[in-house]
């Protein structure tokens, strides 16, 4: 009895220790991403330094995500992993060492480059886990930890600053990945990996784009990720310049998260009972909808408000998304379809955050999220034409 019990815990025990190395290296991601926007401003930045430094995040990953997806199906998903984590630690943690604006330029590649390793080799990781049955469960669990790391990503960060400070919060943020980079080292088992096809013949990736719902999917998953990355970029910049303090904007985007854990915790129910594409247009109307109210709110409660709507619009749709990326591959090229969708996002997010950072400092921050708004239901209206 007991050993069939220890049986039947064992896979859930397996996910929650997939989400918990998954949430490390997302949570110091996350925490770095706003305090580097913070500490730029208090270091003397402009709002253009900091969407230059914010697309320094996704430079790298823009050019590397294909080859590193192709490295991680031929090799595995642990020895990238741990390299990944070291990375990251050491990425957060330079700030505090040399606490010069020059400095988070290199702080911003390292992250950048080093999470997009993970997130690759962790989408690898759910996707091989358990039967085919289960992925789109599986990877509402990935999504879920992600909504949990990406509040408390914040909320640690602003909590760090006003206590400790800027150099000494990208420190603290420094530990998660160190934690994460020690629990793949003491792992004695193989994590999960897609079955390597012998003899497979690697086309180019132009082969994966003329896929219909391949393509499709990595259409919408561009729109969202957008829509969820320059939240991150624009939120503290907003903040900062309505007068909100660190900690303040901090609940405010912990507010987001929240919506998009609660709106998670429902996907393993809904997912079997809604068509996937209605449930993608749906997400695209709600937060573009959301986008366009943005420039006419300063008061927190009303910003908390409108950061929940967008956290239920943009965090519905991700975990249908790496469902069906998944299985729209080709047999041994999940992770570089992975590292396909992780290139182009990278791609718009290395131009999105310059020039939305030079239109801010010209004109405002009004016409970024009304340009953005534009762009997520014009989305939906894309979708609405392929459920027709």
């Amino acid at each position: 009895m007991r050993g069939g019990r220890a049986h039947r815990l064992e896979p859930a025990l397996e996910i929650v220790y997939f989400v918990l190395l998954n949430a490390l290296g997302h949570l110091a991601f996350v925490g770095v991403r706003m305090t580097t926007s913070l500490f730029a401003l208090q270091l003397g930045g402009t709002e253009f330094t900091v969407g230059l430094l914010m697309a320094l995040f996704a430079l790298l990953p823009m050019l590397l995500s294909v080859s590193a997806g192709r490295y991680i199906d031929r090799v595995g998903p642990r020895q990238p992993l741990v390299v990944a984590f070291a990375v990251l630690a050491a990425g957060a943690g330079l700030p505090f060492a040399y606490p010069h604006l020059v400095t988070l330029y290199f702080s911003c590649t390292l992250v950048g480059t080093s999470f997009m390793y993970i997130h690759i080799a962790m989408n690898s990781v759910f996707g091989a886990h358990g039967t085919p049955e289960e992925r789109a469960v599986n990877f509402s669990w990935l999504a879920l930890g992600f909504s949990i790391s990406n509040s408390l990503g914040p909320l640690a960060a602003g909590f760090a600053i006003d206590q400790l400070g800027h150099a000494e919060a990208m420190f603290s943020l420094s530990l998660f990945p160190a934690c994460g980079m020690m629990l793949v080292w003491l792992r004695r088992r193989p994590l999960p990996r897609p079955q390597p096809v012998p003899g497979m013949k690697r086309s180019g990736v132009l082969e994966l784009l003329k896929i219909p719902t391949l393509r499709n999917t990595l259409t919408v998953s561009l729109l969202l990720s957008m829509g969820w990355d320059l939240y991150t970029f624009l939120t503290p910049l907003y903040g900062a310049r309505i007068g909100l303090a660190a900690t303040t904007i901090g609940v405010i985007m912990a507010t987001f998260a929240l919506a998009t854990f609660a709106v998670r915790l429902t996907m393993p129910y809904f997912v079997k009972r809604l068509p996937q594409w209605l449930v993608m247009c749906s997400a695209l109307a709600l937060s573009g909808s959301a986008y366009l109210l943005f420039p006419f709110v300063s008061s927190v409660a009303l910003l908390m408000t409108l950061s929940f709507v967008l956290g239920l619009g943009l965090g519905c749709a991700q975990p249908i998304i790496m469902s069906l990326l998944y299985e729209t591959s080709p047999p041994g090229r999940q992770a570089e379809a992975v590292g396909l969708r992780t290139s182009i996002l990278n791609g718009s997010h290395t131009l999105i955050p310059l020039a939305s950072g030079a239109i801010s400092a010209a004109a405002g921050m009004t016409p970024v999220f009304w340009m953005l708004a534009a762009f997520l239901l014009g989305g939906a209206w894309f979708v609405r034409l392929r459920i027709k």
